[in-house]
């Protein structure tokens, strides 16, 4: 009978410790609140470099994801075609959580353009090189009928760059044991065209001089660049 007992008393406290580790170790502090708030709308510009915004052409850009995941996830999104003087166009899709639970992350590009029926190439990963360092990205083309579209992302969590699901539990794990629950930005630049090296090319070319008209603070935030 004693031995029950102790055993039970043993149990009880084991359940009480886990319960008191489980709670110092859930993240309370979000990020986002910490910082001064994000508008992606007028964060980034309308025009830069040889790029101006293409209002006519918005409805050609895939959202990240399907409508109700947008309004669960995403505190913000944004959705713009560019149009350099050659007539060449990227369509920007910025997608913004302030909170990075494990039950609302941001989605990845490849799962979403297959949820809309796109057929999507094996993920390659790949840098995007530009003027203030690399940015760790991934790439894939997406297609549907006789729509082929390069596809470069790469998302921000916290300050640090991510293309993959484990590298996202990874850093999320980090900044939970620091108490913190990161926001995270899904950068993705893509481009209708059947030559996806010049439509890598372009992209490449496109994220450069987005990055020269930010600020520091916003480079750091749209692609974890501390230049």
């Amino acid at each position: 009978m004693k031995k029950i007992i102790v055993a039970g008393v043993a149990m009880g406290c084991l359940m009480l410790f886990s319960g008191a580790v489980a709670k110092l170790l859930t993240p309370t502090v979000k990020i986002a609140d910490t910082r001064p708030a994000v508008d992606l709308a007028k964060a980034i510009p309308l025009q830069f470099g040889d790029w101006e915004e293409d209002r006519a052409q918005v409805s050609s850009v895939v959202n990240p994801s399907t409508e109700a995941a947008l309004k669960a996830i995403y505190a913000q999104t944004l959705s713009r075609t560019y149009v350099n003087r050659e007539g060449e166009r990227i369509m920007l899709s910025i997608a913004y959580g302030t909170d990075q639970s494990d039950n609302l992350s941001v989605h990845f590009p490849e799962g979403c353009y297959v949820g809309q029926g796109f057929g999507v190439t094996p993920t390659a990963f790949e840098p995007v090189r530009t003027g203030f360092g690399d940015i760790p990205s991934a790439r894939l083309v997406a297609n549907i009928y006789t729509r082929i579209e390069p596809v470069t992302y790469w998302i921000v969590v916290g300050d640090k760059v991510v293309t993959t699901s484990w590298d996202m539990k990874k850093v999320k794990l980090a900044y939970s044991l620091k108490g913190l629950i990161p926001d995270a930005t899904l950068m993705r630049v893509s481009a209708i065209n059947p030559d996806t090296a010049a439509g890598y090319r372009l992209q490449q070319q496109f994220v450069d001089q987005m990055l020269k008209a930010l600020t520091p603070a916003q480079r750091l935030h749209f692609a974890g660049l501390t230049h």
